[in-house]
């Protein structure tokens, strides 16, 4: 009995046994340790969406901005893509959205809106021009 007692308090004064993966500190994962600037987004006619595709991780923290040159009324649509991560904001013309979710995002303007979100569920994804069936008409986004 007092074996087992001495063990317990061994275990309750040393600390954690297990060191922790992340240290985000006191933001969070929505630390600036966290977080990643994407390539942006360019909707206009004729012009690919994205340069690249995408690698995320799991738990990154990213932003990316959506510009559009107002030659066309265009919009991104991912349902998936969406549901996949979580948004912490929208921002559009200096005004900060927070929103549930998104399913799309349409620029009837020129104009930008920049989306910061954490990566959640792996898997390849795609954010695309709704009606286009061109590759260079979406962003591909693979979270890993």
């Amino acid at each position: 009995m007092k074996i087992a007692i001495a063990a317990i308090l061994t275990l309750l004064t040393a600390g954690p046994l297990v060191a922790q993966q992340f240290d985000y500190g006191f933001s969070g994962m929505t630390g600036k340790a966290n977080h990643t600037d994407l390539a942006p987004l360019t909707l206009g006619s004729g012009k690919p969406v994205a340069e690249a595709p995408y690698m995320l991780k799991a738990g990154g923290y990213y932003s990316i901005t959506i510009e559009a040159d107002g030659t066309a009324e265009l919009g991104l649509s991912g349902g998936d893509f969406f549901r996949a991560i979580w948004v912490n904001e929208v921002v559009i013309n200096d005004i900060e959205v927070r929103p549930m979710g998104l399913a799309s995002l349409e620029f009837d303007d020129e104009g930008e809106a920049e989306i910061s979100f954490i990566a959640i569920q792996p898997g390849t994804y795609e954010l695309s021009i709704p009606g286009s069936t061109g590759e260079t008409q979406k962003a591909v986004f693979t979270i890993q």
